[in-house]
């Protein structure tokens, strides 16, 4: 999916005039460059120039409640199984980390000052280009108002009063509940570490939360739940190589920041699998 992109993001203690290009419309990295702020404007209003005067595309016509009612029967008919089998992936609130238990501590004013202090200095030693994937890591986490709307959209699971007792929707609840914890952390990390601009990173995150998505799911259970294992398993990768290149840049306390949230992406693909796992089965014998 295209993400439009704000300028300026980075502000970098070696490269302050560091950041990225108006538009990324690849899933390739960005090219890296340093640049005067007159330049940086520059190619900025010719990006936009390019995307305003490109053609557009077809408009995707958005196809709804493509399950046949018969197959919608089956996940209703599995929430027994939910309750017995996917819940148990889901930990008790009192046994979570929280971001408070990787960040400084604000209850004494001294520690907090010199947390932050240590947290800067570490965050010095690494390079701008790690910043750049740690953002988009965040952004994505940051999204979650628009998975937890596309999975109260699915015919058979969604979550009809937002407090509903069934089985999917304790599920979709303690898994958007678990998952928020990953956005908050990233945010406060960042925003401590002093290496971007959040105000452009925030606005970013409030374009993609209000432009929604359409991953062309369908409002099917079956086709959300391949996505969003996929989907847990490429953040479980993404968070996972961001730990071990923090490691490598000797900012152990970021690599376990970066390490836990790939931990939990980990366990909810397990569910996720399941899920799909399951229906498979249940769907062939029925033919």
């Amino acid at each position: 999916m295209a993400m439009k992109m704000n300028t300026n993001i980075f502000q970098s203690p070696k490269y302050p005039s560091f950041s990225l290009p108006a538009v990324i419309t690849s899933l390739r990295p960005p090219k890296l460059f340093t640049a005067t702020s007159s330049s940086i404007r520059s190619r900025s209003n010719e990006v936009e120039m390019k995307v305003k005067n490109s053609p557009r595309s077809p408009c995707h016509v958005q196809i709804t409640h493509s399950m046949p009612p018969h197959k919608i029967e089956i996940f209703k008919a599995m929430e027994s199984w939910v309750e017995d089998n996917v819940l148990v992936h889901l930990k008790p609130v009192e046994n979570c980390w929280q971001p408070h238990d990787f960040l400084p501590n604000p209850a004494s004013s001294d520690e907090f000052h010199n947390q932050v202090k240590e947290l800067r200095e570490r965050a010095k030693e690494i390079p701008d280009d790690y910043f750049v994937v740690l953002v988009g890591n965040m952004i994505t986490e940051e999204a979650l108002p628009t998975y937890q709307t596309s999975f109260n959209t699915f015919d058979g699971v969604r979550d009809e009063t937002g407090a509903s007792p069934t089985p999917w929707a304790k599920w979709i609840r303690a898994w958007t509940a678990e998952e928020n914890r990953h956005g908050d952390l990233l945010n406060k990390y960042l925003y401590l570490s002093g290496r971007v601009d959040m105000r452009q990173v925030e606005k970013t995150i409030q374009y993609l939360i209000g432009s929604g998505t359409d991953v062309r799911i369908e409002n099917n259970p079956y086709r959300g739940f391949i996505y969003t294992s996929f989907q847990e398993r490429a953040t479980f990768f993404a968070h996972g190589k961001t730990a071990k290149h923090a490691m490598r840049h000797g900012d152990v306390k970021l690599a376990k920041i970066c390490s836990t949230i790939a931990s939990d992406e980990k366990r909810h693909e397990t569910a996720y699998t399941k899920i799909v796992e399951n229906y498979s089965r249940l769907i062939q014998t029925k033919q």
